[in-house]
């Protein structure tokens, strides 16, 4: 799968990208129906390491990640989150072909200085735009067919006037979709829409984040096309955990909370038991 997919997508309307961070998770988006996914470095830093979106996972950790996801579900776009494009514009070259050969679609790249920070979070700097906008010009250039969005986190650091400006630039130099981080509000959205016009437009549906959640429909309304729900699956997932365990831990037994978990039978058809017996079968048959 490549990024001529997301491109045809976004023909049709608005896109819908879930976050997944392992094989388990992007098997479930997929059998929930999504046609995108996007490989979220905030929840890979948490359940690889355990630590915050805070520049501690590298290039090839994520690009690991993207390779089991991409090997899970072949029949879904992976856009994969790239940072900053962990150093230079050579750094940058390297992590495209990475994530290319993991079987990546898509790509963000972002002009945070390193170590970076996740989008929603304070403390976040910027690097000069010349220095991000050359990191772009060789993913743009040295990419095959990665659908390539141009992430800005100026609007925290240095104002929403620079953040368009440097959105402006990168659509110039022919990226996919732009992507201004942590708007504060609709009217953010809309100034943002209409300063940057022409071009796919990206929003982040952090729940609890700085950026008010708004459905598809309601985005497409102020000019957005490709969405990303980055953290929904970690989130849900992490206090689903941290309540079975705290029962586990109280009493013992999940004995009478059952209903809390997936069956057995309903775990084993998420990872398709059935068809591997089938495999093992049709190996284990004496050859005529």
């Amino acid at each position: 799968m490549d990024g001529d997919r997301i491109r045809a997508l976004l023909t049709t309307g608005p896109v819908l990208m879930p976050g997944v961070f392992d094989a388990l998770s992007a098997r479930l988006a997929a059998a929930a129906g999504f046609e995108v996914v996007f490989v979220s470095g905030y929840a890979s830093a948490a359940t690889l390491l355990g630590l915050p979106d805070f520049g501690y996972l590298t290039q090839t950790e994520i690009s690991d990640v993207a390779r089991r996801v991409c090997r899970a579900i072949p029949d879904v776009a992976v856009v994969v989150d790239g940072d900053t494009g962990y150093g230079n514009a050579l750094n940058t070259i390297r992590t495209v072909e990475l994530y290319e050969a993991a079987g990546a679609a898509g790509i963000f790249l972002e002009d945070q200085q390193w170590p970076k920070k996740c989008g929603h979070m304070a403390g976040k700097r910027v690097v000069p735009r010349e220095e991000w906008l050359a990191k772009l010009r060789a993913a743009v250039d040295r990419r095959d067919r990665l659908f390539v969005v141009a992430r800005t986190d100026a609007r925290a650091g240095v104002g929403l006037d620079d953040a368009c400006e440097r959105a402006r630039m990168a659509a110039d130099l022919g990226v996919d979709a732009i992507f201004v981080e942590a708007p504060e509000s609709v009217a953010e959205l809309d100034a943002i829409a209409t300063a940057v016009p022409g071009v796919t437009r990206v929003a982040n549906m952090i729940e609890a984040g700085r950026t008010p959640l708004l459905t598809p429909a309601e985005l497409h309304d102020l000019g957005y096309d490709l969405i990303v729900s980055p953290l929904t699956a970690l989130f849900a997932a992490g206090k689903a955990m941290r309540d079975a365990l705290a029962l586990l831990r109280e009493n013992g037994t999940m004995r009478d909370d059952t209903d809390r978990l997936l069956s057995f039978d309903e775990f084993n058809d998420i990872v398709d038991l059935d068809g591997h017996y089938a495999r093992e079968a049709a190996y284990s048959q004496p050859a005529e």
